[in-house]
């Protein structure tokens, strides 16, 4: 009696994994959304480390000279769908490391003790600034 070779079961990858624990489309999307924005994460937070730190010249790796700033705000942005924030208020001041009305204030009276000064407040948008000349 003869039997026929059993054929070997294939390994499933992550996705096929996925689509056997969660039933629902919607949430294997959200799952699989989730990873690419932390593979985006590390790999954003990998460039901007490698670019601040300097490597032993044993490794063999030349130094790589870029501009962080695409990266970073690429990493900040990642961040932000995560629901981190890059900035926070501290000490009643807006977020963003401005200052408040009442803190603006207290300069331009300190200012005005100092020196002779004008101040001049501009509310509203826009403004147009000319010269005088003087024809004669």
């Amino acid at each position: 009696m003869t039997t026929a070779p059993k054929s070997p079961e294939k390994t499933k990858g992550l996705i096929g994994k996925l689509k056997d624990k969660v039933d629902d489309n919607e949430e294997q999307l959200n799952i699989l959304s989730t990873f690419v924005r932390l593979g985006i994460l590390v790999w954003s937070g990998g460039i901007l480390t490698l670019a601040y730190i300097k490597l032993p010249p044993a490794l063999g790796i030349p130094e790589q000279k870029l501009d962080p700033t695409f990266i970073a705000s690429v990493f900040t942005g990642t961040l932000a769908t995560f629901g981190v924030q890059a900035a926070a208020k501290k000490n009643g001041a807006p977020a963003g490391g401005g200052i408040t009305k009442e803190q603006m204030q207290q300069l331009i009276d300190k200012a005005a003790q100092v020196a002779p000064s004008q101040t001049i407040r501009i509310e509203q948008q826009p403004i147009k600034i000319e010269t005088n000349e003087k024809t004669n």
